[in-house]
């Protein structure tokens, strides 16, 4: 049966290709599509692993001593029961069979189905019975994993040739790992339009609609799929009327990309003769060049904290973070490379990082340059790196997420100590290298004139701003309706930053997602911005706006969008800047 799921469009474009469902927790084990044929040697593997774990608690049940408390022969007496019941073992043998799961990934999904049907108990004791499964099953993958290693389900050989990624939710670093595969899409239940999955997404280049509630539980393993990230939408076993209708969709998409194509080197600038910058956003070095291919001037954000995200790996060292950076720096053939300092936290956890400071996922707690300064050793070795690839073109230092003057004082205090620490060694780096502070808290807009005292450059981070003037969890799909990039309170701290910061004349940018969204390209203009900095993949849509806007004209509008309260006054306001 066809049918149609909505959620938000995070990156554009039509992909039409086959489920391949991963669970959350399958993301932690090996999974992939065992070979025709194999499947009953697929379901031993998982009933001889139940089988040592049966043995493994009757051994220890038999082993406890005499004095051991009965808490504990009890614990282990549920492990049992739980591992005995012919129901935990069946429906992963069926999917074995009829789907050719391999076992690890078929125990992973029945594990999460059972998780799910817990969750929805009253009974809080039957509720915490959920853990016990848990516990079991995960004895079970790991007797799976001591029996011989499995590929990787992210491995392209082993997964559909047009396979789309449908799961609840996909971390950023989990996200990295799709790189070089051959995935057509992505679709999942939670996110949103600027959580960094997101963001990661369009750094794929390829289509993804994300907040897509229960798509993971109504989607199964090998449907059909049309994504269409433009819409924002996901149909379900399309017929063959829709398949014929979205493939010419696709087709006339590569001809609309192809025209954008003969932009790239033409001079951006307004109708009205305005010149307008255009840089690129980055997560990893490779994107470099895919920026300058598409009329990037520079690089406006490179997201540094890609680096230190990969999973089960040590956090990178100086040197591997300076070879990096120079990487950036080398394929940019000498333009500007700016260069944010990590920004771990919130939805961007590291790997191994069990003995490093942390506050688990809040978007308020220790995060970015609070985070930095808290470990000023991997803070140090982050400013040296970066000091030394800036001997080989221009680099630039941006900080984020500050707010006080203290922070401000002690950034600079390390940023100067890294500076003699490689003067000690007899490297070279840029003396008069440039440092640039990130605007995303709404205390920093409004204490701007204390950053224009000591930084060379502002960017604003919008997507940061957003959410902390709006008091919303951009990685909360709960309140993801209400994030909104055109909130009163968020036009006037945009306007404000712009404006001020041109007063002073302090170069000023936006790298957040609105300088990328070509429907806000004109407002920002008329707000007096020049500089943009956006992924890669939305400067020729940004540049044909620029091309054809008039900024004397889109200015005599503003005041009435920011002067509108409601939403109807605003976009009749809105509608008339845009024809401007």
């Amino acid at each position: 049966m066809t049918f149609a799921l909505h959620g938000i469009p995070a990156s554009k474009g039509i992909a039409i290709g086959q489920a391949v469902l991963i669970s959350r927790a399958a993301l932690e084990v090996s999974h992939h599509l065992i070979k025709p044929g194999s499947e009953a040697a697929e379901a031993k593997k998982l009933l001889l692993a139940f089988e040592q774990v049966r043995s493994e608690l009757q051994e220890l049940r038999a082993g406890l001593p005499k004095d051991a408390p009965q808490e504990m022969a009890a614990f282990l007496d549920v492990h049992a029961m739980i591992l005995t019941d012919p129901a935990l073992v069946e429906k992963p043998l069926q999917l074995i069979r009829t789907q050719r799961l391999n076992a690890a990934w078929a125990l992973t999904s029945e594990l999460n189905d059972l998780l799910k049907q817990f969750s929805e108990m009253e009974d809080q004791y039957l509720k915490e019975r959920a853990h016990d499964i848990r516990q079991v099953v995960e004895r079970v993958l790991k007797a799976l994993s001591q029996q011989q290693a499995t590929p990787d389900v992210l491995a392209p050989e082993n997964v559909f040739s047009d396979a789309i990624i449908v799961a609840h939710d996909i971390a950023p670093h989990d996200m990295l790992r799709f790189k070089n595969t051959r995935f057509l899409g992505f679709v999942t239940d939670l996110g949103g339009k600027t959580s960094h999955t997101s963001i990661v997404a369009r750094s794929l280049e390829i289509p993804a609609v994300l907040g897509v509630r229960h798509a993971s539980e109504m989607i199964r393993h090998g449907d059909w799929l049309i994504i269409d990230g433009e819409q924002g939408f996901v149909v379900v076993a399309p017929d063959e009327s829709l398949l014929i209708e979205y493939r010419a969709l696709q087709a006339q998409a590569i001809v609309n990309t192809q025209a954008l194509q003969t932009l790239k080197f033409s001079r951006t600038m307004t109708a009205d003769g305005v010149p307008i910058k255009l840089f690129a956003n980055t997560e990893l070095p490779e994107d470099a060049s895919r920026a300058i291919e598409l009329g990037a001037i520079g690089i406006g954000l490179f997201r540094s904290e890609f680096l230190f995200m990969e999973r089960n790996q040590a956090l990178p060292d100086e040197e591997q973070q300076y070879q990096e950076y120079r990487r950036v720096v080398d394929l940019m053939h000498g333009l500007p490379v700016n260069i944010r300092t990590i920004d771990i936290g919130a939805d961007k956890p590291i790997g191994d990082s069990a003995d490093l400071l942390q506050t688990g996922t809040s978007p308020l707690g220790l995060r970015a340059i609070r985070w930095s300064l808290a470990e000023p050793e991997i803070f140090l070795a982050q400013l040296r790196a970066i000091l030394r690839a800036s001997a080989h073109g221009q680099v630039q230092i941006m900080i984020p997420m500050l707010a006080h003057a203290k922070e401000i004082h002690e950034t600079f205090r390390l940023i100067e100590k890294a500076k003699q620490q490689l003067i000690a060694r007899g490297q070279i780096f840029d003396l008069q290298i440039q440092v640039g502070a990130m605007i995303e808290i709404p205390a920093a807009a409004l204490a701007l004139p204390l950053f224009i005292r000591y930084f060379d450059f502002i960017s604003i981070g919008t997507n940061d701003l957003i959410q902390y003037t709006l008091a919303i969890d951009r990685a909360d799909h709960a309140v993801a309706h209400l994030y909104d990039h055109l909130h009163p309170a968020v036009l006037y701290l945009l306007t404000h930053i712009i404006k001020q910061a041109q007063l002073a004349k302090i170069p000023v940018s936006v790298c957040g997602e609105m300088a990328g969204d070509p429907e806000l390209t004109k407002l920002l203009l008329a707000m007096g911005l020049t500089d943009f900095s956006m992924h890669f993949s939305q400067l020729l849509l940004v540049k044909r706006e620029i091309l054809q806007a008039n900024v004397g004209k889109l200015k005599a509008h503003l005041a009435p969008v920011l002067q509108a309260l409601e939403t109807d006054e605003q976009a009749l306001a809105l509608a008339q800047l845009m024809a401007a």
